[in-house]
């Protein structure tokens, strides 16, 4: 068995959870690598044995049995640009606060390696998003894929944007506001969920296209299939504007269109069966407090 684990750099407490989840994996003879970084923090400040190291370029391959990320949802989109296509199923330890892909509680940590060993946990394929240009885009060079979503937003300027929008070659409409978003079913909890658009099951094969901050009036978030290609082109009064990939930011001329759509691969995140999407979003969102129930 073999196990990968990231982090970003965190408090004393934190790297206690990760020396308990090494002692689990050390009991059941795994095999270990550690993210070059986190294990330069960790090693220094904790006595632990020399394990294997991987960064962004090398030391991962899909021999490798699960991914664990140690941190909040934030750092299991920094996690899947080491995984990319190779089919690592990734599990989250939520040291952070809300949660939405990092479920496991960080004291539950020996609990990511018995039941996986013990076959009590499922794969939940989620899909992702690309971008692809007709010119170049230096910070999506080698990654421009996104497991939430791609979003593009006004800069430098309070003024609104307007977002020239087509789905299949066929002109949906402009949005004039702060910006749009196109997320996936997993983006549906994040961004996309604070500008007003719905919630939707993991396995949903759709993406949600979420005006941020409309003028139009009348314009609502829209369910659309996977499968549909979307074309985006922004004209403001500024020069420029901004296109993210999950936390990744590039600047980008008005008037140059970019393409979104659904990525070739997708990414396997491990669900426990004790756990489920809905008891997550009972608990994140707090559905079902009222009284009443």
């Amino acid at each position: 068995m073999k196990i990968a684990i990231y982090a970003q750099v965190y408090e004393n407490e934190t790297l206690d959870y990760v020396v308990e989840l090494l002692d689990e994996c050390k009991n059941v003879g795994a095999e270990i690598s550690i993210e070059s970084n986190f294990y330069e923090q960790l090693s220094s400040e904790r006595q632990i044995d020399k394990y294997a190291c991987f960064d962004g370029k090398s030391g991962l391959d899909s021999s490798f049995n699960m991914f664990v990320s140690f941190g909040g949802d934030g750092t299991i989109l920094r996690a899947i640009t080491y995984i990319r296509d190779l089919g690592i199923p990734i599990v989250g330890i939520n040291t952070g606060r809300l949660g939405f892909l990092s479920t496991l509680k960080k004291e539950e940590v020996r609990r990511v390696v018995t039941e996986f060993v013990s076959g009590a946990y499922t794969l939940v394929e989620r899909s992702l998003v690309e971008v692809i240009a007709d010119f170049d885009i230096p910070e999506f060079r080698d990654i421009n894929f996104a497991l939430n979503e791609v979003s593009v937003s006004r800069k430098d300027t309070t003024s609104m944007i307007t977002v020239e929008t087509h789905l299949d070659n066929e002109y949906l409409t402009s949005y004039w506001a702060d910006g749009l978003i196109v997320a996936t079913p997993t983006g549906s909890t994040g961004y996309s969920l604070s500008c007003g658009g719905p919630v939707i099951m993991p396995g949903v094969q759709s993406l949600v296209i979420t005006p941020i901050a409309p003028h139009n009036l009348n314009a609502r978030p829209l369910v659309i299939s996977d499968d549909t290609t979307i074309r985006l082109k922004v004209s403001g009064r500024e020069e420029n504007h901004l296109v993210s990939l999950d936390s990744r930011i590039a600047t980008i001329e008005n008037e140059q269109e970019i393409t979104v759509r659904k990525a070739s691969f997708t990414i396997k995140m491990i669900a426990y069966t004790s756990e489920s999407f809905l008891e997550t979003i009972r608990n994140k969102l707090l559905w079902g407090q009222d009284k009443r129930n």
